[in-house]
């Protein structure tokens, strides 16, 4: 967590602001409680956006999960991981450096007008600009020309162009990148890679405010009205009728209700009130099987959660014997086993176990050894006062409080639990270099790749826009990480991906808790929920009840 990413960081169950009663209610189109009207909403849990409804600044699960709905990528992921054209009808190139995308025709813009290779165009130049800060703004900075416009901090860009960016007709977009990418294709299905309609820019140039309250796509979904941030209760759409893919059978409405309580979107689900909560809290795994029955899902997750350091604004946690005896200290076994309730697995690398490039017991520093961890705790002169953010809103009170318990036994130290009301005011603070203790955080990806793994999080391009909140840098590993993108197949480019992941073992600029899994659950009215490899549900495939 899409993650978010733009990756995605996994908001898990970071959900908004409402009181959502258990008597549902909620705004929009619903009309009672039958459940059986085309008109009545499918209802999802969400939490709230951390901004406005742009994909090249929507770097977070909750934002992306809404976009998802309303854009159709380039590629999507069928069930073997592979990249399968959506929006695009081919996507070729003889060299991994020149890329030639083909669109398909019948895709038309939410105002009507026809979707061109133009609005990638104009979309990914307005995303690539440092002048308009987009959180996704560095997934460009493998095209030809991203440099021109990233000239570096009080310098001003000489063009708005990337040259490595054109449109040859209306149908065609030919992409140059600075250096062979073999993961090229397999990103473009990421939520910063969506095209934008001429109506989202305003006279300056610049993706309007507006425009991000009611964001105009070329999906399945369009927004019913503008959202407005940390007002609105719910996000309401409906099916676009020109889409040229396949819709729903049977229902035309969807509404994201927003949350601030996992525990209370779960007693929302169990009576009906919502229809699919797609990141159960961990308080109600245990026994969610039987009160939800077959409604209740538990499936393999791409995703890892974190404990983070903030190394670039905190020397205090610089030590690397430091961060590993931490590390060494976490029994992440009993976690998985006993606040997860056996949904989770222990993590003993950066790389998922459901991508390829994982390997079993790669992080040594991951294996718990309290006796090693207090000693070399003791021997590199850690502090002997830690304090441990969240998002409160997420679910993670429990592990969080065990993890700061097994520092507290094991390294004799005391530890301060800090909850953040909101998943998006940790992000904000984070994104401020603000917070100075260790956080948690955690992935979901934006795409199947072990690259996904490391460079949004952990490169140097990433520490101003990207999702690198540690703020961690190393250039061996940028190089490391480029040798993989440059080799000439995915397949040769992993070699130099676990280079790269080895790397991160003796850094540690995170330390990885857990591989998740995703523990989904549905109402009695709806069926056939099905929750992709990106942590978002497929439309296409739900039915009433």
């Amino acid at each position: 967590m899409r993650v978010t990413k733009g990756a995605q960081i996994v908001a898990s169950t970071a959900l908004l602001a409402v009181a959502v009663a258990a008597c549902g209610g909620g705004s929009g189109t619903e009309t009672g409680n039958s459940g059986t009207s085309a008109d009545t909403p499918v209802r999802m849990e969400l939490g709230e956006p951390q901004n406005l409804l742009v994909p090249s600044n929507t770097t977070e699960s909750e934002g992306a999960e809404a976009l998802a709905a309303v854009f159709e990528p380039l590629v999507n992921y069928n069930e073997n991981k592979e990249a399968v054209e959506a929006a695009a009808e081919s996507i070729t190139s003889d060299d991994n450096k020149v890329w030639t995308i083909k669109l398909k025709s019948g895709y038309t813009w939410h105002n009507g007008e026809p979707m061109i290779a133009q609005n990638y165009v104009d979309a990914w130049n307005f995303a690539a600009n440092q002048e308009n800060a987009q959180g996704a703004g560095y997934f460009f900075g493998r095209i030809d020309g991203y440099a021109d416009l990233n000239p570096g901090e009080g310098k001003t860009p000489s063009t708005k162009e990337m040259k490595g960016l054109k449109a040859v007709d209306d149908t065609t977009l030919q992409v140059t990148l600075t250096a062979p990418f073999s993961q090229f294709k397999t990103m473009l299905g990421y939520t910063a890679f969506y095209p934008l309609p001429k109506a989202a820019f305003g006279a300056d140039g610049k993706v309007t405010d507006a425009y991000g309250e009611q964001p105009i796509g070329q999906g399945m979904f369009k927004l019913d009205k503008p959202y407005k941030k940390g007002t609105d209760q719910s996000i309401d759409l409906t099916v676009y009728d020109k889409y040229p893919g396949k819709k729903p059978n049977g229902w035309t409405k969807l509404q994201f209700k927003l949350y601030n309580s996992s525990e209370t979107a779960y007693n929302d689900l169990q009576g009906d009130n919502i229809d699919i909560h797609d990141s159960l809290p961990a308080s109600a795994i245990a026994s969610a099987k039987t009160a939800l029955g077959e409604r209740y899902q538990d499936q393999p997750d791409a995703g890892i959660g974190y404990i983070g350091f903030p190394l670039q604004y905190n020397d205090e946690y610089k030590d690397i014997k430091m961060r590993e005896a931490i590390s060494m200290a976490i029994d992440r076994k009993t976690i998985a086993e006993t606040v997860f309730s056996g949904t989770r697995a222990p993590a003993d690398d950066f790389i998922n176990p459901a991508i390829a490039g994982y390997r079993q017991g790669a992080c040594a520093a991951c294996s718990y050894n309290p006796g090693k961890a207090k000693e070399q705790y003791a021997a590199a002169n850690g502090p002997k006062m830690l304090e441990l953010g969240y998002n409160a809103d997420g679910g993670h009170k429990e592990w969080i409080e065990a993890v700061a318990n097994n520092l507290r036994a094991n390294l004799g130290v005391e530890v301060t639990v800090k909850p953040f009301e909101k998943f998006a005011s940790i992000l904000d603070d984070l994104d401020a270099k603000k917070y100075k203790g260790m956080f948690r955080m955690g992935w979901a990806i934006d795409y199947p790749s072990a690259e996904n793994y490391l460079t949004p999080i952990f490169s140097t391009g990433a520490i101003k826009t990207g999702s690198n909140y540690a703020g961690y840098t190393n250039p061996e590993f940028d190089k490391t990480v480029a040798k993989g993108d440059q080799a000439p197949t995915a397949e040769e480019g992993l070699k130099f991906y676990q280079q790269a992941d080895d790397i991160l073992i003796k850094d540690l600029p995170y330390i990885p808790v857990y591989f998740y899994r995703n523990n989904s659950g549905y109402s009695t009215k709806v069926k056939n929920v099905k929750i992709n490899l990106l942590n978002q549900v497929e439309w296409v495939d739900v039915e009433k009840a």
